[in-house]
């Protein structure tokens, strides 16, 4: 298959489109007629050795059943230890298995979510569900983040209900008590290789068909425009005093007057704007989102054996699922991945940018003033620092 992308998880439908038209406005599907296109992320046996070889625990893996509450005692032990074969026994019975977390364990999945991030710049979470013929796990609701689903095996039939909570903060969950989905909008069925995107606060049900069901759901953990303000105002708050200053005395009082109190506000939210700094406080962010997205350096010790065969004429390439972003520091430049921050002296400036915007070169290609030495030397330094590796 491609490297996993945006481009491919929609195709045919472009990122333009995607963004523009479906991105936090609509639920987006799409259909292939290809049952092995997800093949590579996940398969059944898969699951299986997860389930019965791994030692994930309750919760991370527990069971749902839309008809009836299934309690934690009925298949897992002191410690959340799992019985299996409770766990497999309920599946047969109706119960739907719940995955969490899988991309911390399937090196597919974190390859996969390591480039959605990489093109997000939100963090990704994959959950998979594991649903027996004819069941379903979840009663209707709505999530507190955006979802792609893609259908590995079998088929679901989805029911989209009402947006009664546009775009939910993640405190905003859905309460069966309070909100109202309305009537059912529209269905579709999802069958292997095909992919959904459902807006968060869109509710939503589904049901398996007459085969088992797989499905991994990519949650899109994203950083709000809230987030920002937020960390501008912290930032202010550290900088300027008035910040700083306590509320007026009595304002919880009936006869207190609001009017100077929310001049004050209004000063302080427009001061906010211009006295903090609003690069410090995206970077901020940033540095938080890149130091959440580990590296996946499956076969770095194979790579690291190789290093001694590395030649002018090797093929090397950009290793999927790194996350990571190319700093100017004054005279010399730095990589931020995963916490760290890795310099680079000027004079390999122009080779080093090429190096990491190309997916895949012959060594011997970079630009700059370096001599051949001196490219394998950066070639090395990027192997062991697991940002690059050897094409097999």
């Amino acid at each position: 298959m491609n490297r996993p992308s945006l481009d491919w998880l929609i195709s045919p439908v472009t990122k333009q489109q995607y963004f523009n038209d479906y991105w936090e406005k609509q639920p987006l599907v799409v259909k292939r007629n290809n049952p092995d296109y997800f093949r590579s992320l996940l398969s059944l046996d898969e699951i299986d050795r997860v389930i019965t070889t791994l030692d994930r625990r309750y919760p991370d893996i527990c069971l749902k059943n839309a008809s009836r509450p299934i309690m934690a005692a009925e298949y897992s032990l002191a410690g959340g230890i799992l019985d299996v074969a409770k766990v497999y026994q309920l599946f047969q019975e109706g119960s739907t298995i719940t995955l969490a977390y899988l991309d911390t364990v399937v090196p597919a999945l974190t390859v996969f979510c390591r480039a959605l991030e990489n093109e997000f710049s939100f963090p990704f979470q994959t959950n998979v569900y594991l649903t027996p013929a004819g069941a379903q796990g979840a009663q209707r609701h709505y999530d507190t983040h955006d979802v792609f689903v893609l259908q590995v095996c079998g088929s679901k039939k989805w029911t989209i209900f009402g947006t009664p909570v546009e775009s939910p903060l993640a405190g905003q969950d859905y309460d069966a008590q309070v909100h109202d989905l309305g009537d059912p909008a529209f269905e579709f069925e999802l069958h292997a290789g095909d992919v959904a995107y459902i807006p968060r606060g869109v509710g939503h049900e589904a049901r398996s068909t007459d085969t088992i069901s797989l499905h991994i759901t990519a949650g899109i953990l994203r950083y709000t425009w809230a987030d920002l303000l937020l960390e501008l105002v912290a930032r202010a708050s550290l900088s300027d005093p008035a910040f700083r200053k306590a509320l007026p005395p009595g304002f919880a009082r009936l006869d207190f007057d609001r009017a100077q109190a929310q001049e004050t506000a209004r000063e302080l939210l427009t001061q906010a704007g211009t006295i903090s700094n609003f690069d410090a406080a995206l970077d901020s962010i940033t540095e938080t989102f890149l130091s959440g997205c580990p590296p996946s350096l499956d076969g770095q010790m194979a790579q690291l054996a190789m290093l001694d065969c590395l030649g002018i004429d090797s093929v090397v390439r950009v290793r999927q699922g790194i996350v990571f972003r190319l700093e100017a520091n004054g005279e010399s430049d730095s990589v931020a991945c995963f916490g760290r921050k890795i310099t680079f002296p000027p004079h390999v400036r122009e080779a080093l940018r090429f190096a990491l915007s190309h997916s895949r070169f012959v060594v011997e290609v970079l630009p700059g003033n370096l001599d051949n030495a001196g490219k394998l030397t950066l070639i090395r330094r990027l192997i062991r620092e697991g940002l690059l590796e050897q094409s097999q």
